[in-house]
């Protein structure tokens, strides 16, 4: 906002999604702070409160919204937290996909299809549902690990 008129001004081209959210630069993010902050600068700027001003201020308040909106998702998902740290800090991603994934991994795959191809029933969904949390919750701490060396 403009400190003088208080008129909406066009977002920073900002490619820090962390900036965008106030929020230190790591990898390890409080979920509950973000979702505030996501909330308060929704409100700030939601197209909703500008549908009466020029039309500039209308199309800034899209811009900042949608921008809101995608830091929030980045940030709140590790991944693609994780992917967003790496492409800040000068690292390159392959675009394609690692054909050369882990054999484990791989087998753990294998298993949980084969689990999945057994006659349903709640039971083997839940199993495979803890499963997967665990090993997301496993992953998660390697990750978060290795970011704060």
């Amino acid at each position: 906002f403009c400190p003088d008129c208080g008129a909406l001004q066009p977002p920073a081209q900002l490619s820090d999604l962390f900036r965008v959210m106030d929020c230190d630069r790591s990898f390890r993010v409080d979920a509950q702070q973000l979702e505030l902050r996501f909330f308060n600068l929704q409100r700030a700027v939601h197209p909703d409160r500008f549908g009466q001003r020029p039309l500039m201020e209308q199309y800034y308040s899209e811009q900042h919204f949608s921008l809101i909106n995608k830091a929030y998702q980045t940030l709140l998902n590790p991944l693609s937290r994780g992917l967003h740290l790496l492409e800040l800090s000068g690292v390159e991603l392959p675009q394609e996909a690692d054909s050369d994934a882990d054999s484990a991994f791989l087998a753990e795959i294998t298993e949980i299809n084969e689990k999945l191809a057994e006659p349903k029933n709640e039971a083997v969904f839940e199993e495979i549902e803890t499963l997967i949390k665990v090993k997301q919750e496993e992953l998660t701490r390697e990750v978060t690990a290795a970011f704060e060396r």
